[in-house]
């Protein structure tokens, strides 16, 4: 694994362990090590260093959303009054448990949101009530999405 300042490079093993858990983060480390052929404390090595050079940093299991009654996500342009409100709309937004993901872009927004609600009418209410009432927000743009076609991680 050789380590520059900006990027890390791992190998076919790594490749190969990193696949593995990226399909399931709860395989276990003994199966993964009799498929690719080296002993589990190599395995469990190697992944220390991944941690170390921040390749990967813990596991999470994934939420059904829909299943939980979160049936509309949608994508929130955020038009802010000036860019060096970016700080305190972002410190905002945080507090809004419904923001999945928060970007500052380039383009027309300043930032752009990935929020998940239960309904329309949810969205509406934490547009109009939340989002709208940041200080310095002066305008926001919303794309529902239809479907989530694809959903994944980089291919390694």
């Amino acid at each position: 694994m050789k380590i520059n300042s900006l990027t890390v490079e791992i190998d076919g093993i790594d490749k190969e362990i990193l696949r593995d858990l990226m399909e399931d983060a709860r395989k276990p480390i003994l199966q993964i090590a009799n498929k690719i052929g080296i002993s589990g404390a190599a395995i469990h090595q190697r992944l220390r260093k991944l941690e170390q050079s921040g390749v990967i940093s813990g596991s999470k299991f994934t939420v059904n959303n829909k299943i939980l009654g979160y049936n509309t996500m949608a994508f929130v342009g955020i038009y802010l009054d000036k860019a060096a409100r970016n700080p305190e709309a972002v410190r905002d937004l945080k507090k809004i448990p419904e923001v999945l993901e928060c970007h500052y872009t380039t383009g027309n927004w300043s930032i752009l949101i990935k929020i998940i609600c239960r309904d329309n009418e949810h969205l509406m209410h934490l547009l109009n009530t939340k989002i709208q009432a940041i200080e310095g927000v002066s305008r926001t743009e919303t794309f529902i999405s239809l479907n989530q076609q694809i959903d994944r991680q980089i291919q390694l």
